[in-house]
């Protein structure tokens, strides 16, 4: 049976949003930074990253190699589109109020951000694999040098942008049962004047709590005719 309060179960749906908050959680920066990351990485590739020499055809800037640059575009769109979703779903987590909904959330997470890594790590090496490989020939003028070493530059941030991501997904996952690691916010503190609710015990009876500090008084509900004395019990080590 999983506990109540696994993937922050809680009071969720109650929590209100709380942008200052939001935006200087952590999780919240790293999202950010990978965001801006992304952006940096495809658009130096598509505003500097094809040449033409001597022809109209647009040639890669690392070794002339079309594959290197639809690579680097491809995988930072896909992490810049990535990046808002899961903003959006970060700020949207705290008003899940299903815990099997929570557990699929940090979990898709956990798998994005994996991937991502991964795939920023590929980039990285093959993007700076194929730009050691480009002969100055190929560049009159260095023409998308500054470009092609930022490309590799914010590949390598994005690696470790979201290696965090991911052993913070990870970590979410493994220890969903505390609730502090699914919300920036803290839960309301329950008002001291509150009443407990009346417990059921064995047999019917039940205890009532009127003061914490005291001892509770028992309302008895037990038929009088079935009571008996019982002898005590010899403790069970």
């Amino acid at each position: 049976m999983q506990p109540a309060g696994a993937y922050g179960a809680g009071k969720a749906g109650s929590v209100a949003f709380d942008p200052v908050a939001f935006f200087t959680h952590p999780r919240t920066v790293l999202r950010l930074l990978s965001w801006v990351f992304s952006i940096v990485v495809f658009s130096c590739i598509v505003n500097e990253g094809y040449i033409n020499i001597g022809s109209e055809r647009l040639l890669c800037i690392f070794n002339n190699n079309a594959d290197a640059c639809n690579f680097g575009v491809t995988v930072g769109v896909a992490c810049f589109l990535g990046s808002i979703f899961f903003l959006i779903l970060d700020a949207y987590f705290p008003s899940i109020s299903s815990v099997r909904d929570r557990k699929r959330a940090v979990l898709l997470d956990l798998v994005f951000s994996g991937i991502a890594c991964f795939l920023w790590f590929v980039g990285f090496c093959f993007l700076a694999n194929q730009w050691q490989a480009t002969s100055p020939e190929e560049l009159p003028l260095a023409q998308g040098s500054d470009a092609a070493r930022a490309t590799i530059a914010f590949c390598f941030f994005s690696i470790l942008s979201w290696a965090v991501l991911t052993l913070s997904a990870l970590r979410r996952f493994l220890t969903g049962s505390n609730s502090n690691l699914f919300t920036w916010q803290h839960l309301d503190p329950v008002p001291s004047n509150t009443r407990a609710t009346p417990y059921p015990i064995a047999n019917g009876a039940t205890i009532v709590t009127t003061n914490p500090y005291q001892a509770p008084p028992f309302t008895e509900t037990l038929d009088p005719q079935k009571l008996t004395q019982q002898r005590p019990l010899a403790p069970a080590f």
